[in-house]
């Protein structure tokens, strides 16, 4: 796998995504794999809430499809938004200039568009893309990258049923890729001010490419429902609220 991360200059609301990426992605080979983090995305579409026009918390209890009351001086809480755990609904105030830069609007249809676009410039026919975030993991300090949309490759690789190296079947194991490649494309893209929000990941031995966009089945696919989850029992022990508790 060869990973490679673009620096950018600032970019700035309400720029073009496709012509960030004229300027910025001069070449892109057939089964590549192009990592968008989300806070680019989401300037283009100028998905950003002047903070003097909101407070954070209630930026948060909007903009989650669920959420935990805010109990700290941080203004931290854990969300559920579009079935992803991530603290504050994934709202983010840094790498952004007096304001609160949310998710994309609709971050799935996104990463088709942008699909659709590096197939029709380049003209190539095996196109991934990843939106990424960064998010936090229980137990474990720091923050590792995360996939909130993809598109054009398959999001798992299943090993059910598959033999391990002493023959044994595999009875559940499903490796989750977008969220593999999401972790390495963040940990190169950054932080702070590298300003490298789009990563180049080619030779890919482990992803299947696809002809389309993910289906609905496809998606649904990568959801667990908090009763079946291996977590659900912790996850179901605080009292969750949507629109208000």
């Amino acid at each position: 796998m060869r990973i490679k991360s673009i620096r950018t200059k600032k970019i700035q609301p309400n720029e073009k995504i496709t012509e960030v990426l004229d300027e910025y992605l001069k070449k892109f080979a057939d089964s590549s794999i192009l990592a968008i983090t989300s806070k680019l995305v989401s300037t283009c579409e100028n998905n950003i809430i002047p903070k003097k026009d909101v407070e954070k918390e209630e930026l948060i209890y909007r903009e989650a499809d669920y959420y935990l009351p805010i109990k700290n001086d941080y203004g931290m809480t854990l969300t559920v938004k579009n079935n992803i755990l991530i603290p504050t609904a994934g709202i983010d105030e840094s790498n952004v200039s007096g304001g609160y830069i949310l998710w994309p609007e609709n971050p799935q249809k996104s990463a088709n568009e942008i699909r659709k676009y590096l197939i029709k410039r380049f003209g190539v026919g095996r196109v991934g893309v990843i939106i990424t975030d960064s998010r936090t993991s229980p137990m474990r300090t720091g923050v590792t990258g995360v996939a909130i949309a993809h598109s054009g490759f398959k999001a798992l690789k299943d090993y059910i049923g598959k033999p391990d190296m002493y023959g044994v079947k595999l009875g559940f194991t499903k490796s989750n890729i977008i969220d593999g490649l999401a972790g390495v494309s963040v940990l190169v893209m950054g932080e702070g001010n590298e300003q490298t929000p789009l990563v180049v990941i080619d030779e890919i031995d482990c992803v299947q490419f696809t002809k389309g966009n993910p289906s609905k089945k496809e998606l649904e696919e990568l959801k667990i429902d908090i009763k079946n989850d291996i977590y659900g029992e912790l996850l179901q022990n605080d009292k969750w609220c949507k629109g208000g508790c």
